[in-house]
C-alpha cells in the first residue's frame, strides 16, 4: 500500500443482514475500531439499504463509515424500487458502490449506466466506488487489460477526482469463488488502472485503487502489500466483525 494514499478497507454486505444480528456485528466492529485514536486506514461498511440509517447511528463518532451498494442516476422520480444517491446521503452514507459486476451482470448495467450513477453519487456529495473487472472468459482470452481500459475510460465521469472517486478492481471470476489472481496478476492490473486514470484526471496518483475478490484474513496482507493496491473491497468476509477485523488490521 502507498504511504501517500490512505488505505480504504470496505465491506460489501450485498443482500445479507437482518436488523438484530447486523446491529450486533456493527457494534462489535465499531468497538474494535474505537480502540484506535487514528487508525491508519478508512473503514467502511456498505449494508443493505434497510440497515443503513441504523448502522450509521451506531458508527457516529467512530472511525467506521457506512455507504450504499447502488444508486439511481436521478435524484427523484417514478422509479419504483430504486433509491437516489441523495436518499443514501440522507440516511448517513458517505460512499456508494457503483458498477459492481453483480449489477453489470444481473441488471445489465453498462459503462454508460455506471457513469451516470457515479455522477449521481458525486452530485449527492458521496464518494463513488467504481468497480471494474473481467470475466473468466475474458481473462482466458487475454482481454483483461482491454476490458479494464474500456471500463475505466467509460465508467468514470468528468469531474472524477481522488477526493470523490475510488476504483475497485474485482476480477469477476474471483468473486465468491475462493480463487484469487496471483500478486503479480494484481500488480499488473492495478498498474494498468493507474496508467488509465492518468489519462483522465490530473490527480490520478492520489486515487485509491482497491482489490476485491475472495479477500479474507489469510490472504489480505499479501494482497495489500502489492504495489498500487490501496485497500480492499470485501464481500463474504465482511459479514462478521471477527472475519472482517483481520483484514482491517492490514491497513491499520
Amino acid at each position: 500500500m502507498s504511504e501517500t494514499r490512505r488505505p480504504l478497507i470496505a465491506g460489501n454486505w450485498k443482500m445479507n443482514g437482518l436488523a438484530d444480528e447486523s446491529l450486533r456485528q456493527m457494534q462489535e466492529l465499531v468497538s474494535r475500531a474505537r480502540k484506535f485514536d487514528n487508525p491508519g486506514c478508512d473503514i467502511l461498511i456498505c449494508p443493505p439499504t434497510t440497515l443503513l440509517r441504523e448502522l450509521a447511528r451506531v458508527a457516529v463518532d467512530s472511525p467506521v463509515r457506512v455507504g450504499g451498494q447502488d444508486c439511481h442516476a436521478n435524484a427523484s422520480g417514478a422509479h419504483t424500487g430504486d433509491i437516489a444517491a441523495e436518499m443514501l446521503k440522507d440516511s448517513g452514507a458517505r460512499y456508494c458502490i457503483v458498477g459492481h459486476s453483480e449489477r453489470r451482470t444481473d441488471h445489465g448495467e453498462d459503462n454508460t449506466t455506471v457513469k451516470a450513477k457515479a455522477e449521481a453519487a458525486h452530485r449527492a456529495g458521496l464518494i463513488a466506488i467504481v468497480c471494474v473487472g473481467e470475466t473468466l472468459a475474458e481473462r482466458e482470452g487475454d482481454k483483461t487489460l482491454d476490458v479494464i481500459s474500456d471500463q475505466v475510460t467509460n465508467s468514470l465521469p468528468k469531474g472524477a477526482t481522488s477526493s470523490n472517486t475510488v476504483v475497485a478492481y474485482e476480477p469477476v471470476w474471483a468473486i465468491g469463488t475462493g480463487k484469487t489472481p496471483t500478486p503479480l496478476d494484481v500488480k499488473a492490473v492495478h498498474a494498468h488502472i493507474r496508467e488509465e486514470l492518468g489519462k483522465l484526471m490530473n490527480d490520478a496518483a492520489k486515487v485509491r485503487v482497491l482489490y476485491g475478490g475472495s479477500v479474507k484474513g489469510s490472504n489480505a496482507a499479501e494482497l495489500m502489500a502489492v504495489e498500487n493496491v490501496d485497500g480492499a473491497l470485501v464481500g463474504g468476509a465482511s459479514l462478521t466483525a471477527e472475519d472482517f477485523w483481520p483484514i482491517v488490521k492490514t491497513g491499520i
